[in-house]
């Protein structure tokens, strides 16, 4: 798959995905205390079921186009100290695969049925920091040289 059709794709789940972690971390913290417990659990309730079915796809397209564009780079990757780019790239992969452990354990506590609203919270706050880190990363790959 051609380097631009990679990076359409990877761009376009990069912001789902991102836009997801902050309107559940963002929006919803802002809008609980304003919305009746009972409303609020019940939307939570239906908000994470369409998460559910949606994100793991949007992951799939993420992590594919991800990896296809890190092979793209594997010189710089190879030897990450020898540039910022391979060093920002490389923080920004291993901030990635953070993310996804985070996904992986949401499922597992899921599965469990342990993944109460203070996990969950947790789990949402620190994907959304890594997140951050993830976008400010991507733009500064290109734009911050030694």
């Amino acid at each position: 798959m051609s380097y631009p059709v990679l990076l359409t794709l990877h761009l376009f789940a990069a912001v789902a995905f991102a836009g997801t972690v902050f309107f559940e971390v963002v929006m919803l913290e802002g809008v609980r205390r304003h919305v009746p417990r009972e409303a609020m659990r019940i939307m939570e309730s239906a908000i994470g079921t369409r998460a559910r079915r949606v994100v793991p796809w949007i992951l799939l397209v993420l992590y594919g186009a991800g990896l296809g564009l890190a092979w793209q780079h594997r010189a710089a990757l190879a030897q990450p100290l020898a540039s910022g780019f391979g060093l920002l790239l490389g923080l920004k992969i291993v901030l990635a695969a953070s993310v996804f452990g985070h996904f992986l354990t949401a499922m597992a506590l899921q599965r469990r049925g342990r993944l109460n609203a203070r996990n969950s919270r947790r789990i949402h706050i620190s994907v959304f920091g890594h997140v951050v880190l993830i976008l400010l990363l991507a733009k500064a790959m290109f734009y911050l040289h030694w």
